[in-house]
C-alpha cells in the first residue's frame, strides 16, 4: 500500500479543511441570501464619501446596484467559525486529526476575524439604514476602533508573546524593540483599510482574498505552522464559495463585515508568520488601491488636482471605459502573478 507520510496527512488536513469550508459556505449561501433579501438588508450607494465629500461620479457608476443585499462577509467568517468549531468537536471523537482551534496558531487570527467583522457589521447597518452623513460610520470613529484593536494586538504580541523582530527575506532578522508596536498597528490598520478600499466591484475583493489566503496557507505551512495553514485554507475556501455568488452580476456584496475583517486578519497572519515584507506581494492589489487613494487625496490637497478620475484605482478604470468584469479579472491576474512572486521570495528567503 502507498505509505501515508506526515506530509500526506498534512496535505489532507489542509486541503480537506478548505474543501469543507467551501461546501459549508456554498450550502449556506442560498438560504443566507434569502434571509438578507427578506430582511431588506440591501446596500445604499453613497452620495458622499466617509469624509463628507461629494461622490457623484461613483454614484453614477453604481446607482444600479442599490438594494443588492450586503453583509455577505458574514457567510465567510460564519462558515469559518462553523468549520473551526466542527473540527474541535470531531477531534474529540477521533474523526478529525487536528482541531483548528489552536492557542498558539489560530486563536489570534480567528479572534481578529470575528472581532473586526463585528465592527464591520455596525458600519454595514449604518449604510443599510441610511444613518450618518455618509450613510455609514464616519471615518474618525471607525479609525479609532481599528487603532484601539490594533494597539491591543500589538501590546499582546510584544509583551505576552515576545515578538520584537522582523525578518527581511534574503538578509535576516532585525530587532525593533518597542518600535515593533507601531509597526504592528500600521500593518493591521493598513491591511484592513486596504481590503476595504478594494471591495468596490463584483468579485474583486473576494477573488483577491482567495489568492492571498491561499498563498498564506502555503507560506504558513512552510514556516511549520500546520494549523494556521489549515485555517488560511478554510478562509480561502469560504471566500471561494462567497465568490461563486459574488461574481458579476453579484447576488450579494461582502460589505465591511467581510472586507475590513479579512484585511485585518491577513495583517495578523503576516505578523504571526514574520512575513511582513511578503504581505505587500500577497496582497498587491489592495496595496496599490490604497496608494491610489493616498495619492489622490494628497494631490487634491496640495495642488487642487486629481491624479485619477476616481479613486480607488478600480473605479478609475471603470470611468475610462473598462467593463467591470474586465477590471476585476485583470486585477485578479495581476494579483495572482505578484502573489506567486511573493511566495517564491518567501520560500527562498526563509533560510537567511
Amino acid at each position: 500500500m502507498f505509505p501515508i507520510t506526515d506530509t500526506v496527512r498534512h496535505l489532507i488536513l489542509i486541503i480537506g479543511s478548505g474543501l469543507l469550508a467551501f461546501v459549508t459556505a456554498f450550502l449556506m449561501a442560498e438560504p443566507f441570501i434569502g434571509w438578507l433579501v427578506k430582511n431588506k438588508l440591501g446596500k445604499n450607494i453613497r452620495t458622499v464619501t466617509s469624509d463628507g465629500k461629494s461622490a457623484d461620479l461613483f454614484h453614477a457608476l453604481h446607482s444600479k446596484k442599490a438594494g443588492t443585499p450586503t453583509m455577505g462577509g458574514i457567510l465567510i467568517w460564519g462558515s469559518t467559525l462553523v468549520v473551526v468549531f466542527l473540527s474541535r468537536a470531531l477531534s474529540y471523537l477521533g474523526l478529525f486529526e487536528h482541531s483548528l482551534l489552536n492557542r498558539r496558531e489560530t486563536y489570534l487570527a480567528l479572534g481578529t476575524l470575528v472581532s473586526v467583522a463585528l465592527l464591520g457589521v455596525i458600519d454595514d447597518l449604518y449604510n443599510i439604514r441610511g444613518w450618518g452623513k455618509s450613510h455609514g460610520l464616519n471615518i474618525k470613529p471607525k479609525m479609532i476602533w481599528l487603532l484601539l484593536f490594533a494597539l491591543v494586538g500589538a501590546l499582546w504580541f510584544y509583551f505576552k508573546l515576545g515578538f520584537n523582530e522582523i525578518h527581511v527575506p534574503g538578509i535576516g532578522d532585525f530587532g525593533l524593540g518597542w518600535l515593533y508596536i507601531p509597526l504592528f498597528i500600521f500593518i493591521i490598520v493598513g491591511s484592513s483599510n486596504a481590503m476595504n478600499f478594494t471591495d468596490g466591484l463584483d468579485g474583486l475583493a473576494g477573488g483577491l482574498s482567495v489568492i492571498a489566503f491561499g498563498a498564506y496557507s502555503a507560506l504558513a505551512y512552510a514556516h511549520g505552522m500546520l494549523i494556521l495553514s489549515a485555517f488560511c485554507a478554510v478562509v480561502a475556501g469560504a471566500s471561494l464559495a462567497f465568490l461563486w455568488f459574488n461574481i458579476p452580476p453579484a447576488r450579494f456584496y461582502m460589505g465591511d463585515t467581510g472586507s475590513i475583517a479579512l484585511g485585518a486578519t491577513l495583517g495578523v497572519i503576516a505578523m504571526l508568520t514574520d512575513t511582513v515584507f511578503i504581505l505587500p506581494f500577497l496582497a498587491f492589489i489592495p496595496v496599490i488601491e490604497t496608494l491610489s487613494v493616498i495619492l489622490q487625496l494628497t494631490s487634491k490637497k496640495l495642488f487642487g488636482k486629481k491624479i485619477f478620475r476616481i479613486a480607488p484605482l478600480h473605479h478609475h478604470f471603470e470611468q475610462v471605459g473598462w467593463p467591470e468584469s474586465q477590471v476585476v479579472m485583470r486585477f485578479w491576474i495581476v494579483g495572482a502573478l505578484v502573489a506567486t512572486l511573493g511566495l517564491v521570495l518567501g520560500f527562498v528567503g526563509m533560510g537567511n
